[in-house]
């Protein structure tokens, strides 16, 4: 997409989990905003993917986590995993 990031994070069989979405800071070093749309599972962890994303990014950004990892341990994993994406 020009415009924005999606991204599914989950494991096994695809699965809409927690849906958060960020969009990144007006200038460079500028928080955005965000917010949890649908979910009560990992709220903490979809939010900052989404932060992260769009930070990365710098488009709007939205992320689905469906996962049964520990929230902090998906945490760090699925940010590592967008760290991956980011290098390419």
């Amino acid at each position: 997409m020009d415009n924005a990031v999606l991204a599914l994070c989950f494991e096994g069989t695809i699965k809409i989990g927690t849906l958060a979405i960020a969009t990144p800071g007006l200038r460079d070093g500028a928080v955005g905003t965000s917010s949890v749309l649908l979910g009560g599972k990992y709220l903490i962890a979809a939010r900052a993917l989404a932060e992260r994303s769009a930070a990365i990014f710098n488009k709007m950004s939205l992320v689905s986590l469906n996962t049964t990892l520990a929230e902090g341990e998906a945490l760090r994993g699925y940010s590592s995993l967008l760290d991956k994406v980011r290098a390419r």
